[in-house]
C-alpha cells in the first residue's frame, strides 16, 4: 500500500499533508488495522506484584473459555534464539526479557499471554489467569530513593568550582520533576505472521522499521531480508516506539507459537507500564555571576529513575554544556533503579528535563542581579562555537530567535518586579526561556521510480510519525526536479524500501532529505544520458543543467531543448526507471558544531484566591535552518509546546508505594494538556539554511520546541506572584501555598 494511494490523474495537489486524505478517510492502515487472512488475538496477563518471583500460574479455568488456542509462559513457551540462557539474555540487550525468567520486576509485568480466535475470548480468558508469587520487598519511590544514590561526574569539567565561589550573586536550588507518560493516540500494536520458519512478516507501531527488522534478526538468528516491517501510519510515537518493546516480542512468539498470524494491542493502562515514559528527577544547580551579568560558574547536579533490570540514564545535564559559554562547569548525574518498568527517550528527552532547572535558575539569578532576564541570556550565550566541543558552530541563530520573540510577546510590557500587574484576584507575568538540541543527521537512501507519463514515486523505509516527513519529501523532489506536485507520490514506512534512519531526535528530515536530494539528482542524470541518444546537447550534462516539467526533459542553458518522456521511453526501450542512492554525514561533522534552537516566551495569569492558572499567549521562535515544509513545521512547534505546558502545569505519573502499581495510569486519572488549556500558540522562524548539514539546510524542529516551554512557564509565575516554584507540575494547590 502507498503512502497515499489515489491515482495520478484523479489527485489535486495537496494543501497540506501528502497522508491527509488517507487519514481522513480512513483508507490510512494503523498497525492494528490491516487485515491479515486467518488471524487471532493475543492479550497479556500483568503481574500483580511489583517485586518477587513466580511460584505458579494457574491457567486451568482460562483454558475452558471456547475459542482458546494456547497460553504462553516462562515455562511453556517457543524458542527464540537471542534468549536462550542467561548469557545470551544478557548479550542481547534487549531489556525485559518477556516469557524467559520467573522474576518479577514491576506491577504490570507481563507473566502469562492467552491467544484465542477473538479478541473477546482472549480478554475473558487472560481475566480468569491467576499467580502465586513469592513477593519481596520493592522501591517505587523516586524522591525517597535517590538521596541513596551517589553521583559521579557527566562530562569533563571547565574550570573549577573554587574559581567562582566569592562572585557576588549566587543562586542554589533543587529541582524536582515527576513522571511522564508520553501516551500517543494510537496503542502499541502487532500483528506478526510467520510466512515460513525464517520468514516474518510484521505490522508494528514503531518510529523505526529498520530497527525492529535489525532486533528481530538478532533475537531469531534470521537475515534481516527475511523480515518485512510495516509502519506506514503512526499515531503518534514521541519517543515511545523509538525501540523494540516485549509486547512485540510477545507478539512474534505467540505467532511462532500457534503457527498463525497473531495480533495484539496493549490496553491504555499497560501503555503506561509497557513502552517507556519519562522518569521521575531531582536535580540541583548552583550558578554565580557578577555585577556586570557574566555568569562565571555553573554545578549541576541530575538524577533520574531507572527500572531495576536495565540502566537508562536520560542525560539531563547534557544542555548545560550546550548553550552558554560558563567558563566553570561541572556536572554531575546519577540513576536510580526502581521497582517500575523501563523509562526510554520522550520528546527533547534528557535536554527538556535538565533545561528547566538551567533555565529557571538564570530567571532566579537575574532577578538577584536586577538584569533582564533577555539581556543576561544574550550576554551569556556561546554564539561563536561549542563550548563543549569547541567546534565552531556552523549556524546559530539563538540569540534572533530571543529578539524576535521579545518583540512578539511585548517583552516591554513586563514588569521588573513580581505581582506588579493585577486586575482584582488575577495577577499576570512574563517569561521567558530558551532550549537548544544538538542538530544530528544519520545515514539514510531513497529511491524514485518514475513512469513514461513523468509520474514518479520518491521511496524511503523511514516512518513518519506525524512530523510531516512525507510532505517534506513530497516539496523537496518538487523543489529539485520541478516535476509538478500533481505527479509525485511518496511511499514510506516499509522495510523493503531504501533504508533509513528511524523517526526520533530531530533527525528525520535531515537525514532522508540529503537522500531524496541525491536520488532526484541521480534521476535527473539518469535521464540526460538518455536523453542524449535523442539529441547530443545533452551528452555531459550535470544535475544542475537538467530541469523536468510534466512531459520531458529541458536543459537550462537553453530553455528549449525539450525531450519528451515518450521520446525517451521510446529511443531506450524503457519501461520504468528504477534509481536509488544514499546521503549521509561526511567530514563536515569534524569541522563543525550543529544545533537547533528556540526561545520561548510566555504570558500567563493566575489568580491569587484559587490558584487557577491561564497560559494567555505563548510565542515560540525558532531556528531549525531551512524550512522545509512550514505548516507541518509550525504544526510540530505548537504540538512540543502544548506538551510543555503539560509538562509544566499537569503531568505525573505517581506509583503506589504501599501496593508498588501506578495511581491514575489511564486518561481520567493522568491529566495532560488539551485544547483549553493553550492559547493558538505562535510560531516563528527565523529559516535561514545552515549550508553545512546537508544539502537542503534543514536542521530539525521536534524537541526545541518543548526544550524551555515549563521553564518558561514556571519564570512567568515568578512574575506574576513572587513565588518561585521548582517542582513541576505546578498545580494549584502549589501556587496557593502559603508556608
Amino acid at each position: 500500500m502507498a503512502f497515499f494511494d489515489e491515482p495520478f490523474d484523479m489527485l489535486a495537489p495537496p494543501e497540506g499533508r501528502v497522508e491527509g486524505v488517507a487519514k481522513v478517510t480512513g483508507k490510512g492502515k494503523y498497525a492494528a488495522e490491516y487485515e491479515v487472512p486467518d488471524v487471532c488475538y493475543a492479550v497479556l496477563v500483568d503481574s500483580s506484584i511489583a517485586s518477587g518471583t513466580i511460584k505458579n500460574i494457574n491457567l486451568q479455568n482460562a483454558k475452558q473459555v471456547a475459542g482458546v488456542i494456547d497460553i504462553i509462559t516462562h515455562q511453556h513457551k517457543p524458542l527464540v534464539p537471542g534468549l536462550a540462557d542467561e548469557t545470551k539474555i544478557k548479550e542481547s540487550r534487549f531489556g525485559l526479557p518477556v516469557f524467559h525468567t520467573d522474576k518479577i520486576y514491576f506491577k504490570g509485568q507481563p507473566i502469562a499471554m492467552v491467544i484465542a480466535e477473538t479478541l473477546e475470548d482472549a480478554t475473558y480468558a487472560a481475566s480468569l489467569v491467576t499467580a502465586d508469587y513469592d513477593a519481596t520487598p520493592f522501591k517505587v519511590d523516586f524522591e525517597k530513593e535517590h538521596p541513596l544514590n551517589q553521583l559521579a561526574n557527566a562530562g569533563k569539567d571547565r574550570g573549577s568550582l573554587d574559581a567562582w565561589s566569592n562572585l557576588p550573586h549566587i543562586v542554589e536550588a533543587s529541582y524536582n520533576i515527576k513522571a511522564e507518560v508520553h501516551n500517543p493516540m494510537e496503542m502499541h500494536a502487532t500483528i506478526a505472521h510467520w510466512i515460513s520458519n525464517d520468514q516474518l512478516k510484521l505490522f508494528d507501531k514503531n518510529q523505526g522499521v529498520n530497527n525492529v527488522q535489525r532486533s528481530f534478526a538478532r533475537l531469531f538468528n534470521i537475515p534481516e531480508k527475511n523480515i518485512e516491517v510495516f509502519s506506514e501510519f503512526v499515531g503518534g510515537g514521541f519517543g515511545s516506539g523509538l525501540r523494540v518493546w516485549p509486547g512485540a516480542l510477545a507478539a512474534v512468539m505467540a505467532a511462532k507459537q500457534v503457527n498463525r498470524p497473531v495480533k495484539l494491542m496493549l490496553t491504555r493502562p499497560q501503555m503506561f507500564h509497557s513502552v517507556g515514559y519519562r522518569p521521575a528527577s531531582w536535580q540541583k544547580v548552583k550558578m554565580g555571576a557578577d555585577n556586570e551579568g557574566n555568569i562565571t560558574g555553573v554545578w549541576h547536579q541530575a538524577k533520574n529513575g531507572t527500572s531495576v533490570y536495565e540502566s537508562f540514564g536520560e542525560g539531563i545535564t547534557r544542555v548545560t554544556r550546550l548553550i552558554y559559554k560558563f567558563p566553570n562547569l561541572k556536572t554531575e548525574s546519577a540513576i536510580v533503579p526502581l521497582n517500575l518498568s523501563t523509562p526510554t527517550w520522550m520528546r527533547g528527552p534528557g535536554d527538556c528535563t535538565g533545561d528547566f532547572a538551567i533555565e529557571s535558575a538564570i530567571d532566579e539569578l537575574s532577578y538577584k542581579i536586577g538584569m533582564d532576564p533577555v539581556q543576561l541570556r544574550l550576554k551569556n550565550l556561546a554564539l561563536d562555537k561549542n563550548p563543549d566541543s569547541g567546534l565552531p558552530w556552523s549556524t546559530n541563530y539563538i540569540h534572533e530567535c530571543i529578539e524576535k520573540g521579545a518583540s512578539l510577546i511585548n517583552w516591554s510590557q513586563r514588569k521588573t518586579k513580581p505581582g506588579q500587574i493585577e486586575d482584582r484576584d488575577w495577577s499576570t507575568g512574563y517569561g521567558m526561556a530558551v532550549g537548544m538540541w544538538n542538530a544530528g543527521r544519520g545515514n539514510a537512501s531513497a529511491g524514485i521510480e518514475m513512469r513514461k507519463d513523468g509520474s514518479i514515486t520518491v521511496q524511503t523505509a523511514m516512518t513518519d510519525i506525524g512530523t510531516g516527513t512525507g510532505t517534506g519529501m513530497y516539496n523537496i523532489a518538487h523543489e529539485i526536479t520541478g516535476i509538478p506536485k500533481s505527479k509525485i507520490k511518496i511511499e514510506l514506512g516499509n522495510s523493503t524500501l531504501p533504508p533509513a534512519p528511524s523517526q526520533g531526535g530531530s533527525t528525520g528530515l535531515s537525514s532522508v532529505s540529503g537522500a531524496v536530494v541525491a536520488v532526484c539528482n541521480a534521476l535527473k542524470l539518469k535521464l540526460a544520458e538518455y536523453a542524449a541518444t535523442v539529441n547530443e546537447k545533452y551528452k555531459g550534462a550535470t544535475a544542475a543543467d537538467i530541469w523536468l516539467s510534466d512531459n520531458g526533459v529541458s536543459l537550462k542553458t537553453t530553455g528549449n531543448e525539450l525531450v519528451s518522456y515518450s521520446q525517451i521511453w521510446t529511443k531506450n526501450n524503457l519501461t520504468v526507471i528504477d534509481l536509488e542512492a544514499s546521503s549521509g554525514p561526511g567530514e563536515e561533522r569534524k569541522q563543525y558544531a550543529f544545533c537547533s534552537s528556540a526561545a520561548h516566551f510566555c504570558k500567563v495569569r493566575v489568580n491569587t484566591k484559587t490558584g487557577k492558572l491561564k497560559v494567555e499567549k505563548l510565542v515560540c521562535v525558532a531556528d531549525g535552518g531551512k524550512i522545509v515544509n512550514e505548516k507541518a513545521a509550525a504544526n510540530q512547534m505548537s504540538g512540543a509546546a502544548v506538551g510543555g505546558i503539560g509538562m509544566a502545569l499537569m503531568e505525573e505519573q505517581v506509583a503506589d508505594e504501599h501496593l508498588g502499581g501506578l495511581v491514575g495510569n489511564d486518561l481520567a486519572g493522568y491529566h495532560f494538556a488539551v485544547n483549553a488549556d493553550a492559547p493558538i500558540i505562535e510560531v516563528a522562524f527565523i529559516g535561514k539554511p545552515d549550508v553545512n548539514i546537508n544539502p537542503t539546510g534543514a536542521k530539525g524542529l521536534g524537541e526545541v520546541g518543548i526544550i524551555g516551554v515549563a521553564a518558561a512557564i514556571s519564570n512567568a509565575i515568578y512574575n506574576a506572584t513572587g513565588k518561585r516554584l521548582r517542582d513541576l507540575p505546578i498545580t494549584p494547590d502549589k501556587i496557593l501555598d502559603f508556608s
